[in-house]
Parts: structure tokens; sequence; C-alpha cells
């Protein structure tokens, strides 16, 4: 596990200091890119969901684990919702091309939310990781409600 969370945090540092424009060829490139990362993402919240749901056992390690992924990833699939990626293979709606500020406004309170996550999983209380979970998919949900197409 330690060698995943180290490459997704080498990948994340890299993509974040590239200029999103120089980072995709097509803009096919980029919707690949960010429904990749968003999947990743809800593979490892899900995971957690699993726990705070008692689906499976609580494993506190897991969870800070997965926590600190779901929380890198969050801040990846941003770039890649450049000028004509709206177009193609997504679910994405126009108001995110015709509502930039208010799409901004729901990233940046994911990359927050999925922040308290992690630091909530690393006390190992499942208490405090339920109420942290259910703000982040709380936080997931308003902006696929806005912004996600059906």
């Amino acid at each position: 596990m330690k060698v995943v969370v180290s490459l997704v945090l080498a990948a994340s540092a890299l993509a974040l200091s590239v200029p999103a424009s120089a980072q995709f060829a097509k803009p096919e490139d980029a919707i690949k890119y960010r429904q990749s990362a968003l999947f990743v993402m809800s593979q490892h919240f899900g995971r957690i969901g699993a726990m705070v749901n008692g689906r499976v056992p609580f494993d506190a390690k897991a969870a800070a684990d997965n926590a600190d992924i779901v929380a890198t990833m969050a801040q990846l699939p941003w770039a890649a919702f450049g000028p004509g990626t709206d177009k193609g293979n997504t679910k994405a709606k126009p108001e995110i091309w015709a509502e930039q500020a208010k799409f901004k406004e729901h990233s940046d309170k994911l990359i927050a939310e999925t922040g308290k996550l992690a630091v909530a999983a690393k006390t190992g209380n499942l208490d405090t990781l339920k109420t942290a979970f259910g703000s982040t998919a709380g936080s997931c949900k308003a902006c696929h409600d806005a912004f996600r197409a059906q």
C-alpha cells in the first residue's frame, strides 16, 4: 500500500506542477484522465463507506490509507475540465463551463472535505470517521447534483 500511496503522491506532484494545457494532447485524453482520477477516488472512498456503514469490519489502518488516497486523488481531476473537454464520452454538464466559479467552489469544498476525512481517519475513531465521511459524501453529492448528468 505504501508503494501505491507513494506513486499517487508522485503523480499528484507532477500533475500539479505542469500547466493544464500542457498535460493533455487531446480533449479525449483530459476526459479519460479526470474520469480515471474520479474512479480511483470513488473506489477508495467506497472502501471507507463499507466500513462506516458496517458492511465490513472497521480497520483503522485501512481507513487511514484509503482516506489518504481519496484526499490525494481529489486534487487531480480539476485541471482536466479545460476547453474542449465538454464534448465526447462525458457526463459533465455544460454548467461546468458556464458556471466556472461555482464549479471551482465545489471542487475546493471536495478537496477540503477529503482533507478532513484523512485527518479523521488517522484518529482511529469510527464515529469521527463517520462524521467526516458524511460531510465528504455530501460534498460529492452536491457537485454531482449540479454538474453531472445522470
